[in-house]
């Protein structure tokens, strides 16, 4: 039974697209198979899902930071930067471990994580800044 809404029409709210319920969904599988991949491939386990989902971890991490960096784009550009933005962070983190003689798994999923916390750290931070900034908060 629908609810009448609360502006006294008597009329019950409309429902969001399904399509938005949809992408709610993929997006929660996404962070859940993330977080698996991160503690399988940081705990040493011997499950067959180790691989795949540790480089879902590494792929969807620093591609998500830039997703949300990239909010003004065209979605299609926008992913394809992303995942572009994604492969070149891992590559990076790769050759630098390899340029040290750091290499490690552990270190490798460990800095790209963090590389990818502290893009989204920085993006929200500054966007917080211009929020306040444009309410008159700060000078």
């Amino acid at each position: 039974m629908k609810h009448p809404s609360s502006d006294g029409s008597g009329a019950a709210p409309a429902d969001p697209p399904p399509v938005t319920d949809a992408l709610h969904l993929l997006a929660g599988a996404g962070v859940v198979a993330g977080g698996a991949g991160l503690v399988l491939a940081l705990s040493g386990s011997g499950s067959p899902l180790r691989g795949p989902l540790a480089l879902f971890f590494l792929l969807a991490a620093p591609g998500a930071a830039f997703a949300a960096a990239l909010r003004g784009l065209d979605p299609w550009a926008r992913g394809l930067v992303s995942a572009v933005g994604a492969i070149a962070v891992v590559m990076l983190v790769a050759q630098g471990m390899l340029a040290t003689h750091r290499w490690s798994v552990d270190g490798g999923v460990i800095t790209v994580g963090a590389v990818s916390a502290l893009a989204f750290v920085l993006q929200w931070s500054f966007r917080f800044r211009a929020r306040r900034k444009r309410m008159g908060k700060i000078r």
